[in-house]
């Protein structure tokens, strides 16, 4: 006869379970495409300049102070650092959420039933001992635990969990992200710091070769050589070349105030050398293979492991149209007399029940769940190719990059040099009325902007240097990762 009876509720429970499951939209899965051409340039060297530590890889002090305090002290950062806590704690949500839990419950009550009603009229008669009826106002005492689970018979809950930790490993790949970004910012800020300071020093010297020759056109306009025009050109250009050298001044104080803020400090004056700034000879850089931005890039790390969450968020939709198992216990005691709770069994009580419940009818907000999930890994597919594509060329722009700035850098050098030269012959054949003041000062003010786009050149450089190891995703440190959230 029991197993009668457990046959039939087997059979009742597989009734919604056969209904629901014919039902289930078949899901839209997006084949992945994360191939990456074999090489950069024809070379098949593995050798990666990403795996270089920052530290090593910065050989300026000043410099690798400066990033070693903004790792600390940068407020964006430290956000993005509580960002993975809450995701950390998301994971341990998601984690208990198909453990069974467990509660102690307590409770203290008096209740006053009206005589006049069918419970009062009912009790007035019912006596618990001989000649005793049921007290009034009538006391509730209790003191027993309880707990609920859900059966994840479905992996809807486990997979939930999964979901959330992959979302935090992706909330740490977007910090190893923001640290490369952090590094390759405060370096680019630092050598522009460099390259202004080295623009002042020429304008700073070039006001006192325009200041000297403008004393000489004075003393040739006082012998009627020149007339009273070309000393207002000579003043003019002197003019000129001290207004740029307070624009200078203030691109180095803004610079100065950018670099303190990645610090996370106010304003204070940069320690640094720009003394050997045009002198800096750029490392000769080792790409790798392509097929090593899947490992070393944290952007692509992080598109990957929110496209495996992005899968997981399906399953948990798909879930959704199966029945769900739910079991509540309970044991304790109760009593209407504190004295009596010590008084087993007759004081204990205890349940045990289970839960099938599945949807029927009106499917409508499972199903748009289950499609937006689905919609979102197939987002998630495309987000992760363009990640993967925009990394290739990002890497293939900065090597292109490198190759032609150290062609144009060694053009523009014999191009100051060749300018130089013009300077002191100009003025020679000024003084010798061979060469009008037009000359002069035409040859000065292209002497001077030759000298800026060597400076620009050299920062450019520097700059590549920086970009290209960020393209390869050096900078972030895997010893130093968050603690598993696991």
């Amino acid at each position: 006869m029991c197993k009668r009876v457990i046959y039939k509720c087997i059979k009742l429970a597989c009734i919604p379970l056969a209904f629901t499951a014919c039902k289930i939209p078949a899901i839209v899965d997006k084949p992945i495409n994360n191939t990456v051409p074999a090489s950069y340039n024809d070379s098949q060297d593995s050798t990666n300049v990403a795996e270089v530590q920052w530290k090593e890889y910065f050989t300026d002090p000043h410099l690798n102070e400066l990033i070693d305090v903004a790792l600390k002290n940068n407020q964006e950062l430290n956000i993005m650092l509580q960002e993975i806590e809450v995701a950390r704690n998301e994971v341990r949500a998601k984690k208990g959420e198909y453990l069974p839990s467990v509660s102690l419950r307590g409770g203290a009550g008096v209740d006053k039933v009206s005589r006049y009603t069918n419970i009062g009229a009912s009790e007035a008669t019912t006596d618990i001992e001989p000649g005793r009826e049921t007290p009034e106002p009538l006391q509730d005492y209790l003191l027993g635990a309880f707990a609920t689970w859900e059966v994840d018979i479905w992996h809807k809950l486990r997979n939930a969990k999964k979901a959330a930790l992959n979302r935090y490993l992706s909330s740490v790949e977007g910090k190893n992200f923001m640290v490369t970004s952090l590094i390759a910012e405060i370096a680019n800020s630092y050598y522009e710091l460099l390259a202004l300071d080295n623009q002042l020093d020429i304008v700073e010297r070039n006001i006192e070769i325009q200041t000297n020759a403008l004393k000489i056109v004075r003393l040739q306009k006082e012998a009627t050589k020149v007339t009273e025009l070309a000393v207002r050109k000579f003043e003019a250009e002197v003019y000129h070349t001290r207004s740029l050298q307070f624009d200078i001044q203030q691109k180095i104080t803004e610079t100065e105030n950018k670099l303190n803020y990645l610090v996370g400090r106010f304003p204070q004056p940069i320690e640094r050398e720009s003394e050997a700034f045009i002198s800096l000879v750029p490392d000769h850089i080792q790409a790798g293979i392509p097929s090593q931005l899947l490992a070393n890039r944290p952007d692509i790390r992080q598109a990957e492991l929110e496209l495996v969450a992005a899968k997981l968020d399906v399953q948990v939709a798909k879930a959704n149209f199966y029945p769900s198992l739910g079991i509540t216990a309970g044991i304790g005691l109760r009593a209407f007399d504190p004295t009596y709770l010590v008084k087993t069994p007759e004081s204990m009580l205890f349940s045990l029940a289970g839960d099938l419940t599945a949807p029927l009818i009106n499917k409508n907000a499972i199903k748009a769940t289950y499609f937006s999930a689905n919609a979102k890994q197939i987002q998630a597919v495309y987000n992760y190719e363009q990640t993967l594509l925009n990394a290739y060329i990002e890497v293939a722009n900065q090597l292109s990059k490198i190759n032609n700035l150290e062609q144009s850098y060694d053009l523009k050098s014999k191009e100051v040099d060749a300018l130089t030269q013009s300077i002191n012959i100009s003025n020679d054949l000024f003084r010798s009325a061979r060469a009008d003041y037009m000359e002069v000062l035409m040859t000065q003010r292209d002497a001077l902007e030759s000298k800026f786009e060597l400076i620009e050149t050299k920062k450019e450089q520097m700059s590549a240097l920086v970009n290209i190891y960020q393209a390869l995703g050096g900078g972030w440190d895997a010893t130093q990762q968050p603690a598993d959230a696991n």
